[in-house]
């Protein structure tokens, strides 16, 4: 297969987010049935709703910590590093129920085969800037009404999907197929429907 055979992918995330973390895991099996490759990018859902009325319980759960130390990790090693130190993060928040500290940052970072001590930038304005500018990157492609994730291929972004559980084998394919038939679609915007269940990680 030849490089011009792949289709090149971009994905932004925020490790707290339970919808992302879906996603993301449905990329994983899409990439068993398409020829993808995947480019991993920060968004903060913190910088999203500055200024926002929202609830104070969801404003609580949010923070920069996380994404900040993606973003050290990142700048040390290279944007390669965030598939697998997102892969770590995403077991620990939503699998295990493990608190975003920095005990649970240290454990990611480790198993990530990555520098532990950059668990002290979760707490560090060092980074600010080129989150930011990671942030803007993506959301700058789909608005600011919208949140995480946020897909783009061949010129075509999009937010979502939002799904659970995380769909598998041809399904993830089929799903795949359809949002980039419609997404791709001049002039679509929405498919909406509530949401009447929780993310199901199993």
């Amino acid at each position: 297969m030849s490089q011009a055979d792949v289709t090149a992918v971009d994905f932004w995330f925020d490790p707290q987010c339970p919808w992302a973390w879906i996603a993301s895991r449905w990329i994983h099996e899409v990439k068993e049935q398409r020829a993808l490759t995947v480019r991993w990018h920060v968004m903060s859902l913190a910088v999203l709703n500055e200024g926002r009325d929202v609830p104070r319980r969801y404003r609580e759960g949010l923070g920069l910590g996380p994404v900040r130390v993606c973003v050290a990790a990142g700048q040390k090693y290279g944007p390669e590093v965030l598939e697998r130190l997102y892969t770590e993060l995403g077991n620990r928040y939503h699998h295990e129920k493990a608190p975003k500290d920095r005990a649970t940052l240290k454990a990611a970072l480790t198993a990530a085969g990555l520098d532990p001590g950059l668990a002290a930038a979760m707490e560090s304005e060092e980074y600010d800037t080129a989150l930011r500018a990671s942030h803007r990157a993506g959301m700058d492609q789909v608005g600011y009404d919208v949140g995480t994730p946020v897909i783009a291929v061949d010129g075509n972004a999009f937010f979502g999907p939002v799904v659970t559980p995380v769909p598998r084998g041809e399904a993830a394919a089929k799903l795949w197929d359809g949002v980039l038939l419609v997404t791709a679609t001049d002039g679509f915007f929405e498919l909406k429907r509530t949401r009447d269940r929780k993310p199901v990680f199993d």
